[in-house]
């Protein structure tokens, strides 16, 4: 079959989100053809160039989402009078407020707001395909006037109503942004139904998008125009991140201008609006989400998605890398704790250095390791941080006046002469420790599962769903229950090792690439074939072509020919070239130029 794989900031980029994750499927999926559709998030990511891509990847389309020059459409006064009646719809509905949450009360209320705010979506979507474009209109003084209107009309949020001229021109750039997948020219289905050469997303079988937000906007209106099934991968809620995002206004690096704390309560409550309003309406159209665990899927039902269509995928993880600690025997040292992961404030080293203080009183030869490098300016901010309390509460210990001090805590990165692999790092210590405030998916846990180690954790996120049992679980910023449940296991070498065998064991079954590369064939397979297929190839003319398939393309194999490339399109200005495929990095950052 042939897929259309949507992604935002990720692959085929060698720089960028879920990368590696795509990258593993579509290799483990050869029978089949993948087409990309990827937006980039900065320039810095374009010139960085692709992935070397494998065979059955036949075409790669990108446009970016961090500039949009002007489109140059002028549009008459029917096309204004559309444009405005849409737009000025999209607008009251985020200023009337009201949740797309499904557990909201007024079931009623709540639906006729989701079908108004599609409905002026999708009108906008096809204006863009008749005109030629949007950016233009979207950036035009009536886009901000008709956006002031809406927080000024009776009914809107009194926060809506506070917006002042700062607040509409922020609110309607982010709408710009967020907006802008509907001016691309990837919306035809030229040569659907008979595995012909068709450019565009109406001619795959199956939309699969890789997150939501804007990767996922194009599979919707695939969906809308074609009716191809969309499939929606969330291993991190966007809306959760929109949330959570210390991002501000909308700015030249991409980042969805999401809204935070210093942003004015304007402009918070209409893009949390929008972005609530977006993620319902992907939910409801899609014909399958799966979320990456029982936490993003608490997430996807709170914001409307139908349970019924929800089927957990867990993330693939390269298990090989981890073999050899895993099968060897255990030769850690018995007292040291290892930590791994990425510093930054929400993983709380902060009770962690406390809780190994108390260990420290219990068991004096405990020796703890903090492996992972800085996130940005403010994880640098943090390790500093982490390190001078390290020196505070541990001083150097020498054994004598003329020996040099070891403090018990050390803190490396991978590649260190002590870390040269991250395998390496698990296999030095007796307990792997992890000790966050907020977690999505604990990827270094699953790691030190395959490795064969105890751990320890905190209750959040989706921990509890990984370890199924196989782990220690405490409270979140609790330094004496974390130091409780540490000291217990470096006391107990048995359980340690049955906690350590049971993890390996859930982890090798759940978490590898194997399991889910087959999960999502054979979601691949079903949303197909519930899905109908187009009876007719088109010529030139529009005529239908009978016989124009032969029967042997029926069969399973890769029958397309991978080789052909189609003609160029003209599309947006600010989007892509025509496609590029099988180059280097550097000749394929030259064809997205």
């Amino acid at each position: 079959m042939r897929i259309g794989l949507l992604t935002e900031g990720g692959y085929p980029y060698v720089s960028g989100e879920a990368g590696v994750w795509c990258d593993r499927l579509v290799r483990g999926l050869g029978q089949h053809r993948f087409d990309v559709y990827a937006l980039s998030r900065a320039e810095h990511q374009e010139e960085a160039g692709w992935v070397a891509l494998p065979p059955q990847v036949g075409r790669v389309r990108t446009a970016p989402l961090w500039r949009a020059e002007e489109d140059g459409v002028a549009y008459g006064r029917r096309a204004r009078r559309r444009f405005a009646q849409c737009y000025e719809e999209v607008a009251a509905v985020l200023c009337e407020g009201g949740s797309p949450d499904a557990t909201a009360s007024s079931g009623a209320g709540c639906t006729a707001q989701a079908d108004r705010f599609a409905n002026a979506l999708y009108g906008l979507a096809e204006l863009a395909r008749d005109e030629g474009g949007l950016v233009g209109a979207l950036r035009s003084e009536g886009a901000v006037r008709a956006l002031e209107r809406a927080c000024r009309a009776p009914g809107a949020l009194c926060t809506a109503r506070e917006a002042r001229v700062p607040d509409l021109l922020a609110v309607a750039a982010h709408l710009e942004r967020a907006l802008r997948p509907l001016s691309l020219d990837w919306y035809d289905d030229h040569g659907r139904g008979g595995g012909g050469e068709g450019e565009g997303l109406g001619a795959v079988d199956l939309c699969h998008a890789t997150s939501g937000g804007a990767a996922a906007l194009p599979g919707l209106l695939a969906r809308h125009f074609f009716d191809v099934p969309l499939l929606v991968t969330e291993y991190g809620v966007r809306l959760r991140t929109h949330y959570l995002s210390a991002g501000g206004s909308p700015s030249p690096a991409g980042d969805g201008g999401m809204p935070s704390a210093e942003a004015a309560p304007a402009v918070r409550a209409l893009l949390a609006a929008l972005h609530g309003r977006l993620a319902a309406e992907v939910y409801r159209q899609a014909a399958c989400v799966t979320p990456g665990n029982a936490h993003a899927r608490r997430w996807q039902e709170r914001c409307g998605a139908d349970r019924a269509k929800l089927r957990t995928v867990y993330p693939g993880m390269d298990a090989s890398r981890f073999a050899e600690v895993g099968d060897a025997p255990d030769v850690a040292d018995p007292y040291t704790l290892v930590w791994v992961g990425r510093v930054e404030p929400a993983k709380d080293l902060v009770s962690l250095l406390h809780a190994f203080a108390e260990i420290r009183k219990e068991e004096p030869r405990a020796r703890l390791r903090i492996v992972g490098a800085a996130a940005g300016a403010e994880g640098r901010a943090y390790l500093g941080h982490c390190r001078m309390l390290a020196a505070q509460l541990f001083p150097d210990e020498a054994d004598g006046p003329h020996c040099v001090g070891d403090n018990p805590v050390s803190f490396e990165e991978v590649g260190d002469p002590e870390a040269p692999t991250v395998a390496d790092v698990y296999a030095s210590g007796a307990v792997v420790v992890l000790s966050s405030v907020v977690e999505g998916f604990p990827v270094g846990l699953v790691e030190a599962m395959f490795c064969g180690r105890a751990t320890v954790s905190t209750d959040v996120g989706a921990v509890v769903e990984v370890i199924g049992g196989t782990g220690l679980v405490v409270p979140p910023r609790n330094p004496r229950a974390l130091a409780e449940t540490c000291a217990a296991l470096l006391r107990d070498p048995e359980r340690r090792a049955r906690l350590g065998a049971a993890a390996r064991a859930r982890a090798l079954e759940l978490f590898t690439v194997e399991q889910n590369v087959a999960a999502f064939h054979g979601i691949y397979l079903e949303l197909v074939s519930q899905a109908p297929v187009s009876p007719y190839v088109f010529d030139d003319d529009g005529e239908p072509r009978p016989f124009a398939v032969p029967a042997e393309a029926r069969l399973p194999g890769l029958w397309i020919d991978l080789a052909a490339r189609g003609a160029a399109r003209h599309g947006p200005p600010w989007a892509a070239g025509p496609p590029v495929r099988g180059a280097s990095s550097v000749a394929a950052t030259e064809g997205a130029r």
